[in-house]
């Protein structure tokens, strides 16, 4: 685990009231009132007022978390493909906690790393829960019209019309309140899922690219180290995330890079009141508020967002492009 030495007394007064805090409080605080912004004006959830509240969990998701993106593809390869990402994970975070101790949750790539393990294990869930549909249904109605994404306008159903209108209509009618319930749970769990599927994306470019470009080429630790656990925290975290993102049904909205705004800047928050607090090492040099230079660290690090989600982004529309190529008949994303 790398340590930084501590520059600056970071408690004082002089440490925080000048123009380069001030410049780099700009660029982190306008970035998130940005996402805050964002959100409320595309999420769903600020649209549902007057809805009931199946209308809402139907609103929110369908059954993208555990569908795989061709129908002749069982979903129980999906949920394999998770289960074995989650433990490879599982056993890396667990085996640098026992090296490192908890302090390497101090670091932003500890944070996107764990984001990564939990969104494989939430992922695990949800595909065992598709499963068990798809068993219980033998199958049928698992791939029907679902809920659609709008990149403008958000989530969206596509209406129904004729018979199958009425066959939907009656199904939702016919299931009894503890299969609603359990669908209405299941929904809002899909939601959740969708976002850390998305901020997790971003972050995962984003600490993956510092890292191999920034941070490595420059390191003058004497007493760092490249080892197995250190090449897989910046590199088996972004394999996996792009072999899911093959086989999932997941869409990717350009506006909830928003989430992964907050999360960064969250992570930023806490390092200055820490900071603020105790003076210690900072975990990355370019967050030393004492530099000349970390106005101009700052900025690049934020505009770094952009291309970090939106790579991201193209490799899901490229996924898109060649499966709907490829298998027009099978896709269904």
């Amino acid at each position: 685990m790398q340590q930084l030495l501590a520059t600056s007394d970071t408690t004082t007064l002089n440490y925080w009231l000048n123009w380069r805090v001030l410049l780099c409080a700009i660029w982190v605080f306008t970035p998130v009132a940005v996402a805050f912004f964002l959100i409320r004006k595309y999420e769903c959830l600020g649209s549902c007022k007057g809805k009931t509240q199946q209308e809402v969990a139907h609103s929110l998701c369908g059954n993208q978390p555990w569908r795989s993106c061709l129908i002749h593809v069982h979903p129980l390869w999906l949920l394999a493909y998770r289960l074995i990402s989650f433990s490879l994970l599982l056993a890396i975070l667990i085996a640098k906690v026992s090296r490192n101790g908890f302090v390497m949750f101090y670091y932003y790539t500890q944070w996107t790393f764990t984001s990564v393990t939990v969104y494989f294990g939430f992922g695990s869930l949800l595909s065992i829960y598709g499963c068990y549909l798809y068993h219980k249904r033998g199958g049928a109605g698992f791939y029907e019209p679902h809920v659609g994404r709008d990149n403008e306008q958000g989530y969206y159903i596509p209406l129904p019309h004729g018979d199958r209108a009425n066959v939907l209509e009656k199904r939702k009618s016919s299931e009894p309140p503890e299969e609603t319930q359990s669908s209405q749970a299941a929904s809002i769990c899909s939601y959740l899922f969708q976002v850390i599927f998305q901020m997790t994306a971003g972050a995962v470019m984003l600490t993956d690219s510092i890292y191999w470009f920034i941070i490595f080429p420059f390191l003058t630790l004497r007493d760092y180290s490249m080892d197995f656990l250190t090449v897989s925290m910046h590199s088996l975290n972004a394999v996996l995330l792009l072999g899911d993102t093959a086989l999932n049904c997941l869409p990717f909205p350009w506006f909830r890079v928003s989430y992964f705004i907050l999360w960064t800047g969250f992570f930023v928050i806490f390092q200055w009141i820490v900071h603020a607090c105790v003076s210690i090492w900072w975990p990355y040099p370019f967050l030393d508020l004492s530099s000349i230079y970390a106005p101009i660290w700052y900025l690049l690090v934020a505009m770094m967002h952009i291309p970090s989600y939106g790579l991201f982004m193209l490799f899901v529309k490229i996924k898109h492009n060649l499966l709907t190529k490829w298998f027009p008949q099978s896709y269904s994303c």
